[in-house]
């Protein structure tokens, strides 16, 4: 049994279709990342996983239990951080959480022992008695994380969780969230795509409601023109032949230019078909003897790959 199926999933406003079609799966041990441009359909998707909208086709289980027949025990399983983290502004974090508590039903020793792990966690000590109004954009998304965490859940869903934090707060979020992986399904809706090389097992983009991409972050990374490509570094004046030379071996397709520093220039080598070409480069350049000062495979580039994935989609999003 998955932890989450989504199976033909859609959801219509009126004449606006905002989810169309959707259907993936997450175990425990996944964290999936959630991709695509703003008005994609992200945040849609979510909270009809998550129980707060009723899907308009397809359905969604959660351990089991269908969102639309048992939402009761769905939102016992999820720890849900929704978009924005709506909280009382009244109220401070330490009443906030005693609050949740009290609503999940968890007996008293529960709420001490859940609410002490979850301040240490994510770090609220400092903050638990000043108003939540009052605190900054960071500090009330840690609460919103903090209140999805409470109950140990199996399942997370949460809508980008590191919006509005610096990045030592980014670093502590997704390191708890790579710690927390190996126990939950996690889904994690993003625009940054560090996040997904970060702490994701596999990506999904969506646009205008319906998936474009599937798969790891590795076969993601594996479409980017730049995948294999070899940088080298070496010196102006023996840039130009390099060039000239590297450019009739027969899997290089391109070679962009870049001026470095000190007269040095940076030649970024494009493989065809994205195949290996480092061993071929290392011959060709211990053959001629150049002097070079750097030389490395890239990886790919994840915004690349996701700006020519989502380029059709961009008109006429979805909230």
């Amino acid at each position: 049994m998955h932890a989450i199926e989504v199976k033909h999933l859609s959801k219509d406003f009126g004449m606006l279709q905002a989810v169309t079609d959707v259907s993936f799966t997450v175990d425990r041990g996944d964290v999936l990342g959630f991709l695509g441009p703003n008005g994609a359909g992200k945040s849609t998707a979510m909270k009809m996983i998550a129980g707060f909208l009723e899907p308009s086709a397809g359905t969604v289980t959660v351990c089991g239990h269908d969102v639309v027949e048992k939402p009761v025990a769905v939102k016992s399983k999820i720890g849900y951080l929704p978009e924005g983290a709506p909280l009382y502004g009244e109220m401070t974090p330490a009443g906030f959480l005693e609050f949740i508590a009290e609503v999940r039903g968890l007996s008293p020793r529960q709420r001490e022992e859940g609410i002490a792990d979850v301040v240490q966690k994510i770090h609220l000590e400092g903050v638990l008695q000043q108003r939540i109004e009052t605190l900054s954009k960071g500090y009330k998304r840690r609460v919103g994380l903090a209140q999805a965490l409470l109950h140990d859940p199996e399942v997370l869903i949460l809508d980008e969780p590191t919006d509005g934090l610096d990045p030592n707060q980014k670093h502590e979020v997704r390191t708890l969230i790579k710690e927390m992986a190996p126990h939950k399904a996690i889904i994690i809706s993003t625009h940054i795509l560090e996040e997904v090389d970060a702490v994701c097992t596999r990506a999904i983009i969506i646009g205008r409601g319906r998936v474009l991409f599937a798969g790891t972050p590795a076969e993601l990374e594996a479409r980017s023109r730049y995948y294999n490509a070899v940088a080298l570094v070496l010196n102006h004046g023996a840039a130009g032949n390099a060039k000239k030379r590297l450019l009739t071996l027969s899997n290089v397709e391109d070679i962009e230019e870049l001026p470095v520093r000190d007269g040095l220039v940076r030649l970024l080598v494009l493989p065809k078909k994205s195949r290996s070409i480092i061993a071929e480069i290392g011959e060709t350049v211990r053959g001629n003897g150049w002097e070079v000062d750097e030389l490395r495979v890239e990886t790919g580039h994840l915004d690349e790959v996701f700006r020519t994935i989502t380029a059709d989609f961009n008109e006429g999003a979805r909230t």
